[in-house]
Order: C-alpha cells, then sequence, then structure tokens
C-alpha cells in the first residue's frame, strides 16, 4: 500500500473520530436541554395552577360560605 493511501485512511480516520466525538457532545447536550425543560415546564404548570383565576375559586369559596350566608340571613 503506497504511502499515500495510508496518509489518506489516517486523515479520513480522523475526521470521522472528530466527527463523532462532537457528535456524541451534541447528543450529551441535547439531554441536558431535555431535563432542563422538563423541570421548566413542570415548574411553569405549577405556577399556572397557583394563579389560577378568581371564579373558579370564587366558587368553591361561595359554597363554602353558603351556611354563613344562610344563618346570617336568619338574624
Amino acid at each position: 500500500m503506497p504511502a499515500t493511501a495510508r496518509t489518506t485512511l489516517a486523515v479520513s480516520a480522523l475526521i470521522v473520530g472528530v466527527t463523532a466525538v462532537g457528535l456524541i457532545r451534541v447528543i450529551f447536550h441535547l439531554r441536558a436541554i431535555l431535563a432542563n425543560l422538563a423541570v421548566t415546564t413542570s415548574a411553569t404548570q405549577a405556577v399556572a395552577d397557583l394563579t389560577s383565576t378568581v371564579p373558579e375559586r370564587l366558587t368553591s369559596v361561595n359554597d363554602s360560605l353558603r351556611p354563613v350566608r344562610e344563618f346570617s340571613d336568619t338574624v
């Protein structure tokens, strides 16, 4: 095998190796981003649940205070 062919194979292997390492690093970065997005999504959903609109909570408060209102009507 001529020296030119060996050099070409070595350079090609080096290029493929560096590209493979780069792609593996991208995979690890994307997995870390996915984990962060999952945490951010769950935190955002918790905030949305805690800051729900007033009418939804108001109906449950009104139902809870119905006996008080009925008692005060009798006085």
